[in-house]
């Protein structure tokens, strides 16, 4: 059996406007392998959860497609199969926690409900059989008394507690791989540390496999084995984390651990603004802001390996 459970190759994902065609992803390649976490960072808007949808075959019709690539699941190209099939998968074996649980959640249905119906459908339950199921998986995310929060509408949680109830629909099929989207957004810092450590413990109770969307380093330091940073739509920089952390070599990347806050330092951000994936600058769509001489960066970047196992998206990496 493969290592590796998820391979994407040269995938490009457009959206098709009135001003003209975006590339929120553009010739991305990622590897996520069995029993990993694996963690995709970057500013906001650079492509981390158009990735996700892509995957799952979720992009806004008729506007969004994907343009170019591959994506493999144990060897389907997920790209090319037929919509029963992937209805399937998705759910099934790909599942998914979105960012916002308090908009994800239907609020006119139960949780027990919400989960039931994911369950019956994908497992083939019985509505009792179900329904049991549904109070063990709630009582796997540590929600206390399980069997009598079974009946509660969302708005009667917590942020915390809709997030667990998110956690435990995306597991109740027992997925083999579990994508995360910024799982602890506007979750204060006890919960999320809560979140997280049930993240990490499931993942190695189930034996899954996870994608991390984040825009958190800290996150992405205490719980993935490996991290993958994008920028304006494209990857620029990919290792292991304790490689990664100990010598990023993508001036963005640096960049984003010099505007770390520091006790008792000064904030050291990155110069300028993301631009406009409409509008790019020819060549490195990060030359703009990079704090190195730019020149020859008007040429796109080879996506080339540094080191064994670190790829890096730049001309004059540092080593």
């Amino acid at each position: 059996m493969s290592d590796v459970v998820l391979d994407i190759r040269g995938l490009t994902t457009e959206f098709h406007l009135r001003e003209g065609v975006l590339k929120a992803v553009d010739d991305m390649d990622l590897v996520l392998r069995r029993g990993e976490t694996l963690g995709l960072v970057g500013e906001s808007g650079c492509g981390k959860s158009v990735t996700a949808l892509s995957i799952l075959q979720l992009l806004p019709k008729p506007a969004g497609r994907i343009g170019a690539g591959e994506i493999f699941f144990e060897g389907r190209d997920l790209v090319r199969i037929s919509p029963s099939r992937m209805r399937r998968i998705r759910g099934n074996e790909i599942s998914m926690i979105f960012q916002e649980p308090m908009t994800s959640l239907n609020p006119v249905y139960t949780v027990g409900f919400q989960i039931e119906e994911v369950i019956r459908k994908h497992r083939g339950m019985g509505k009792k059989e179900a329904r049991s199921e549904t109070v063990s998986m709630l009582g796997l995310v540590g929600i206390p008394e399980p069997g009598s929060r079974l009946d509660d509408y969302p708005h009667q949680m917590s942020g915390g507690m809709q997030q667990r109830v998110m956690i435990a629909m995306a597991l109740s099929c027992h997925p083999k791989i579990m994508i995360a989207d910024e799982p602890t957004t506007a979750l204060d810092v006890t919960i999320q540390a809560q979140i997280l450590d049930l993240i990490a413990r499931l993942k190695e109770e189930v034996g899954m496999s996870v994608l991390l969307i984040t825009h958190d380093l800290g996150v992405v330091a205490e719980i993935c084995q490996r991290v993958a940073v994008m920028y304006a739509g494209k990857m620029v920089e990919s290792a292991e984390v304790g490689e990664l952390f100990s010598r990023p070599s993508h001036p963005y990347t640096i960049g984003l651990f010099n505007s770390l806050p520091k006790l008792g330092g000064e904030l050291h951000p990155i110069p300028g603004v993301v631009p406009s994936l409409m509008h790019l600058p020819k060549g490195c769509a990060f030359r703009d802001r990079c704090s190195r001489d730019g020149a020859g960066c008007a040429e796109a970047p080879p996506w080339g390996e540094i080191r064994p196992g670190h790829r890096v998206r730049c001309w004059r990496p540092a080593q």
